[in-house]
């Protein structure tokens, strides 16, 4: 058998940190992570400051810990994006499409923007042409879209700090939306308190969105169900939010997820 690399410890202590973040229901103080891994404190804070370079952890001063960074978790849902969740959220959006007679998208984070997986458009009524910007692969700023918006209110708070961490960040399109950290943190908080996300105009004028979060099997959101339509049309928001709900329930199930639990 041929011999392990002088680096593999190191490598291996790293990935140890990772899973033992990646379990923890919040930040982790290093001593701590030093205590149950059994390393020394010195190598625990030179591996963490490797992996804070990197994007993998993220320092919470507030709290003196360290969570999972952005790096951690678009690796961690790298095998979401492609083909297989594709696959599984397809039926499930056409029936959605069907049902609302809107179009729906499915989505993934990829750093501060929304990306567009798949689009299934209604097969007739005045939804099928509605012009819209979100086609596959077109990304916008997370905080406009409620796609995006869906994801980022499970997200633990530092990860979106870690996200949004310059003004700058909050670009707008229509001049409407979140300009700073803490206007975005009050409209997350409604999200979460709904069940699911929406913009009114954010994106593109005359037209507002709903969406919802799907999670894997650690309750992390990976992607979002979403839907646009013209704002003064029917359907209500609150009636397209629970049948995002369903579709969004349905898929997590599909990718043997879980949704986090109510406190």
């Amino acid at each position: 058998m041929a011999q392990s690399s002088t680096t593999s410890p190191a490598v291996g202590r790293a990935l140890d940190i990772l899973v033992r973040l990646a379990h923890a229901p919040g930040p982790v103080r290093a001593a701590a992570l030093a205590r149950d891994l059994g390393l020394p404190r010195s190598s625990v804070y030179h591996m963490l400051s490797v992996l804070v370079d990197r994007g993998f952890v993220v320092y919470v001063p507030g709290e003196q810990a360290y969570g999972l960074g952005v790096t951690a978790f678009e690796i961690g849902s790298a095998y979401l994006r492609h083909e297989p969740l594709e696959r599984l959220a397809q039926p499930i959006l056409h029936q959605l499409a069907r049902q609302l007679g809107q179009v729906v998208h499915l989505g993934i984070l990829h750093g501060n923007e929304t990306v567009y997986l798949l689009k299934e458009r209604p097969s007739s009524g005045p939804a099928a042409e509605v012009s819209l910007i979100t086609d596959i692969g077109v990304r916008l700023p997370s905080h406009l879209t409620a796609n995006g918006r869906a994801i980022l209110a499970a997200l633990p708070d530092a990860q979106v700090k870690a996200l949004y961490a310059k003004r700058s960040d909050f670009i707008t399109r229509t001049g409407r939306g979140p300009r700073t950290l803490t206007e975005l943190r009050r409209d997350l908080e409604e999200a979460r308190a709904r069940g699911w996300a929406e913009e009114v105009e954010l994106v593109t004028a005359g037209l507002r969105s709903v969406g919802a979060a799907v999670f894997d099997h650690n309750s992390r959101p990976v992607a979002a169900l979403s839907t646009t339509w013209r704002k003064l049309s029917y359907p209500e928001p609150d009636v397209v939010g629970k049948a995002l709900q369903w579709g969004a329930d349905r898929l997590t199930s599909r990718i043997s997820g879980q949704a986090p639990v109510s406190p």
